[in-house]
C-alpha cells in the first residue's frame, strides 16, 4: 500500500511538472491566478483545480483559508497524523503554506442543487 502511494505521488509530481502552469517563485505574494511553487506536489490527490482525484483525498477548491493554514502547519509539525500528508507537510516552509492556502481558498466553486 505504502509504495503504491508513494508511486502515486511521484508520478502525480512528474504530471504536474509536465502541465507548464504558470507558478510563483518563493517570495512572491500568491495572485489568485499564479500556482505557488509547492501546489504540484498537491495536484496528484487534490487535483489542479482543487476537486480531488483520489477517493480518500478532500477538496480544496474555495476551502477556508485559515483552515488550511492551521491544517497543513498542523501536518508539518505533527500534531496531526496522515501518512502522506505529514510526510508532504514537513518540507513546507510558512510562506508555503501561507501561498497554498491562499491559492486553493481563492478556486471558485459552484454548488448544485
Amino acid at each position: 500500500m505504502r509504495r503504491s502511494k508513494v508511486a502515486l505521488l511521484a508520478g502525480g509530481l512528474m504530471l504536474a511538472a509536465a502541465t507548464g502552469l504558470p507558478v510563483l517563485a518563493a517570495g512572491e505574494a500568491a495572485p489568485a491566478k499564479l500556482v505557488p511553487v509547492k501546489a504540484p506536489q498537491c495536484f496528484a490527490c487534490h487535483g489542479a483545480n482543487g476537486i480531488a482525484t483520489m477517493p480518500d483525498a478532500p477538496n480544496l477548491a474555495g476551502q477556508n483559508e485559515g483552515y488550511l493554514s492551521k491544517t497543513l502547519q498542523e501536518f508539518r509539525s505533527g500534531a496531526r497524523q496522515h501518512e502522506v500528508m505529514s510526510l508532504m507537510a514537513k518540507g513546507l516552509s510558512d510562506q508555503d503554506i501561507a501561498q497554498l492556502a491562499a491559492y486553493f481558498s481563492k478556486i471558485e466553486i459552484s454548488l448544485k442543487q
